[in-house]
């Protein structure tokens, strides 16, 4: 099972695929979508979407996980991670993918053990559980532990829990 995650934003898209090998899991590849916050919307929204596919094509991935919208303090940035977050569908849509949606909080419990954590706890718990040399940055730690949410929901769903 190999799975896309994927943490949306208008400046900064983490993605990050995680491959289930038996019991164990494996980064197969993760990174950052960076685009310049001074572009207009559309142009960053198109810049993530040409990236978010690329990936696809690259590693193969059977489906996509992607991080709900929590409510934001500021309205005006809800709004432009929803529509960050809706290039993501819609890539995943394009090419076919069955895509899975989380709630941070869900995430956070999922790999830290509660859902009130910080991005540094998420990126080092992420760092250990795929055994990594170096953590990732953290945009593309939380698009892992998306992906980790995925297959850990899976597995109960497999196992009956």
């Amino acid at each position: 099972m190999r799975i896309l995650g994927i943490d949306p934003g208008s400046r900064r898209t983490g993605w990050g695929v995680v491959q289930l090998e038996g019991t164990k899991l494996r980064q197969i590849g993760a990174g950052t979508i960076k685009v310049a916050e001074k572009l207009p919307l559309a142009k960053r929204l198109h810049l993530i979407h040409q990236g978010l596919e690329q990936v696809v094509h690259e590693y193969g991935p059977e489906a996509v996980a992607v991080e709900e919208i929590f409510f934001a303090r500021y309205p005006n940035a809800a709004l432009k991670l929803g529509h960050a977050r809706g290039v993501a569908l819609l890539v995943a849509s394009q090419c076919e993918l069955e895509v899975h949606e989380y709630p941070p909080a869900i995430v956070k419990r999922t790999v830290v053990g509660r859902g009130a954590a910080d991005k540094t706890q998420v990126t080092r718990l992420i760092t250990a559980l795929l055994g990594l040399k170096t953590p990732p940055e953290e945009d593309a730690a939380d698009a892992l532990a998306v992906a980790i949410t995925h297959i850990q929901a899976y597995r109960s769903k497999a196992l009956g829990r």
